[in-house]
């Protein structure tokens, strides 16, 4: 019996991605199943004119990805994610046969109108942020390969209600999937006096922020970015931090939330929407997006918090659970099996 390949579609940009890292995962968990194999193909752009770069100013179009078409797409050969360690399996090519189920994530989901519905192979859409599906200007198309997804696959509340929000007849389409969090803290004496954030998620957010922090916080704290660093490298220094800073912007899900969560941090700032999910006292407060001053005095008060590893114990065990590996198995084998049926 031939197994049914599951192919992902997945960006080839550089730095750090949460999204391309939960890709990998899922692909590499499914490559383990009995009846099934998965791989990984990376979408790159062939340069375009400025011609065609003006016209996509003009459209006004919020994600990086769109106006992409098909005769647009460079597979990068061979590549693959450095910042984080892997086994998964490489494909070099877009020309995908009968035998093939596609996983378009939504930034590419209007290529499937080409690539699937015209040669008549299943696909589905996996919408890791329900804020960024805006990748063409022709509604017809976006809707067509919505509608004829096999499934649109979800992490999160906020990204189930974006999709039904644009395209309420999905409602039955879709399936629910989970990630993992592979790392956990069970010792607080490896923690420092020490704040993480990490600057690429909103940039002027986070500077302003760190400046009104550093006049007024005790000598002996200090604030570190993570940035381009490898994954190991950030999970080290949120083993040793007690704070992390989030700055979501209108995320499916909030990943760096999650981990720092997980690894014992107290985690202070912005929900992205898609981080309702998991934002429970004690160990996550809210801010409102730009309340900067709100903001800082959530962590100078924070610091002088003496019990919060203790007090935070029994959530931190639930989310260990809930981003477990074997959750993540769990939702992945009836996303699979589903498409046999």
């Amino acid at each position: 019996m031939t197994k049914k390949n599951i192919v992902y579609i997945c960006h080839s940009e550089r730095g750090p991605s949460g999204g391309a890292k939960i890709i990998y995962d899922h692909s590499e968990i499914i490559n383990s199943f009995k009846d099934f194999r998965s791989e990984v193909v990376h979408f790159g752009k062939k340069k375009v004119s400025k011609w065609s770069g003006s016209i996509k100013k003009k459209l006004k179009l919020n994600s990086k990805y769109s106006g992409w078409q098909a005769k647009d797409i460079d597979v990068k050969k061979n590549y693959k994610f450095p910042w984080f360690d892997n086994k998964i399996t490489i494909s070099n090519s877009s020309n995908f046969e009968k035998n093939d189920f596609i996983v378009f994530p939504e930034i590419f989901a209007h290529l499937a109108k080409d690539l699937c519905i015209k040669r008549k192979i299943d696909y589905c859409i996996f919408v890791q942020n329900g804020y960024a599906m805006e990748t063409t200007n022709n509604y017809k198309i976006l809707n067509e390969v919505y509608k004829k997804a096999k499934f649109i696959l979800s992490y999160s509340n906020d990204i189930d209600k974006c999709v039904l929000n644009i395209f309420p007849s999905c409602k039955n389409k879709i399936l629910k999937v989970k990630i993992s969090i592979k790392k956990s803290i069970k010792n607080k004496n490896l923690k420092k006096n020490l704040i993480t954030y990490m600057p690429r998620k909103l940039p002027d957010h986070s500077s302003k922020l760190i400046f009104f922090l550093k006049n007024r916080m005790p000598k002996n704290w200090k604030i570190m970015p993570l940035h381009n660093i490898k994954q190991k490298e950030v999970y080290k220094n949120l083993i040793k931090s007690k704070i992390f800073l989030s700055f979501s912007s209108l995320e499916g899900l909030g990943i760096p939330p999650i981990e720092a969560a997980i690894l014992g941090n107290k985690v202070i700032g912005y929900t992205g929407e898609g981080g309702k999910d998991y934002w429970k006292r004690p160990i996550f407060t809210e801010i409102h997006a730009g309340n900067l001053l709100k903001f800082s005095e959530a962590v100078l008060k924070e610091i002088n918090n003496k019990s919060f590893f203790n007090n935070s114990k029994k959530l931190r065990n639930k989310l260990i659970k809930d981003y477990s590996k074997n959750e993540e198995i769990k939702y992945l084998k009836k996303f699979v099996n589903k498409i046999n049926k």
